[in-house]
């Protein structure tokens, strides 16, 4: 799928998009939405906009400890919580607000969709989430089978196998690590994230996801995605990417994160006429 993923390839259809350079003499801020027992996600998303001058990142918590489907893990979705933290950006005049987190997944990609709504009614700020980003690219790079890499349990892995199956989007493998303490998934070593990759990969899916914005695995995609031949979503860096789409900022002058930051707002990879 590498070949797939033209430097002139978008998803936002019909959003400008602008230069570093641009970006310098107008300050875009970006909010995030961000489970409150998450650690990873803040440091993550300040290292990939590091190399954008005049674009600062701004996060709102809401509480999840939790990552399983019991009754009490899924309430912590509810979308008051995540739609007061969202109000709260809106003081700080965002120009996007971003859910970074994957509960869609296995909550069904609707959730994300109907979440957004609200959001957008409450502050009047365009909204964007972690998998409906992961979910644009899928789609525009004509994605039909993925590996899935997660520290979910296996009863929350088999939703997210579900509902991509729904989409038309085949599994063909699978690693799970059945941490339910959502704090001590940023504890999981690299080698444990990077085995997982590399196990799914043996299926040569065209892509491959890793599921979960307080798994480190990030900072791992670029090397990653060269050494299997592979591109490699991670769902931190998707909600980044997704929010400075919005926000006009052209992704390209991202670099070291990964073939997802090539893929720019406007047309699609069909529409720019590269071949796969």
């Amino acid at each position: 799928m590498l070949a797939e993923l033209p430097r002139s390839a978008g998803i936002y259809t019909g959003l400008s998009t602008v230069t570093n350079e641009s970006t310098m003499s107008k300050r875009i801020r970006i909010g995030m939405l961000t489970p409150s027992s998450n650690t990873v996600l803040e440091p993550v998303t300040h290292a990939i906009v590091q190399q954008l001058a005049g674009v600062s990142v701004h996060f709102s918590r809401f509480t999840v400890k939790e990552s399983s489907i019991s009754p009490n893990a899924l309430a912590q979705f509810d979308h008051a919580p995540m739609v007061r933290a969202a109000e709260l950006l809106a003081d700080a005049r965002v120009d996007v607000i971003g859910w970074n987190g994957t509960s869609a997944a296995w909550l069904g990609f609707e959730n994300d969709f109907l979440l957004c709504e609200k959001i957008t009614q409450a502050t009047g700020i365009p909204a964007t989430t972690s998998m409906m980003a992961v979910n644009d690219i899928l789609e525009r790079t004509g994605v039909k089978t993925v590996g899935i890499a997660s520290p979910y349990p296996l009863d929350m892995q088999e939703r997210i196998v579900r509902n991509y199956a729904q989409l038309g989007i085949r599994c063909t493998s699978e690693r799970h690590l059945s941490v339910r303490d959502n704090f001590a998934i940023a504890t999981i070593p690299e080698d444990a994230i990077s085995t997982m990759l590399r196990e799914v990969a043996g299926a040569r899916p065209d892509a491959i996801l890793a599921i979960c914005t307080n798994m480190n695995a990030a900072p791992l995609v670029a090397g990653l995605e060269t050494e299997l031949g592979i591109a490699i979503y991670d769902t931190v860096a998707a909600a980044v990417w997704s929010c400075l789409g919005i926000a006009g900022v052209d992704t390209g002058w991202v670099t070291g994160w990964g073939l997802m930051f090539w893929l720019r707002a406007g047309r699609s990879e069909n529409e720019s006429g590269a071949s796969a």
